[in-house]
């Protein structure tokens, strides 16, 4: 089993700054990718930026120089830092990760969801 945990959503206002850390545990071999992914209502989840285990990174157009997405290999936990937030930043965050429980298999798994609130 493995489980990944989120936490740092909340309401920010405008211009502020949020931190959001997803931390995988259980059964890992090890973890190829991970990534943060976004649902605003009405609207389709969407890729919000992504790190691989050597450190490269990909972002959604509407974010870069805004958000950072960084990772801690020994802690399993993948972070994205939000600056600048906007009020089209609202949205549930979620976290991903692409994760090889032993050396043969991986598959993809997704976290709770946490909500940011962008609103003055």
């Amino acid at each position: 089993q493995v489980q990944l945990v989120e936490s740092g959503g909340g309401l920010v206002q405008p211009g502020g700054s949020l931190r959001l850390s997803c931390a995988a545990s259980g059964s890992i071999f090890s973890i190829v990718a991970m990534g943060w992914y976004r649902q605003a209502p009405g609207k389709q989840r969407e890729l919000v930026a992504t790190i691989t285990s050597g450190g490269s990174t990909n972002y959604v157009d509407s974010v870069k120089g805004r958000f950072t997405i960084s990772r801690d290999n020994a802690k399993n936990t993948v972070y994205l830092q939000m600056n600048s937030l906007k009020p089209e930043d609202t949205a549930v965050y979620y976290c991903n990760a692409d994760i090889r429980t032993t050396m043969f298999h991986s598959r993809d798994y997704w976290g709770q969801g946490t909500q940011v609130t962008v609103s003055s």
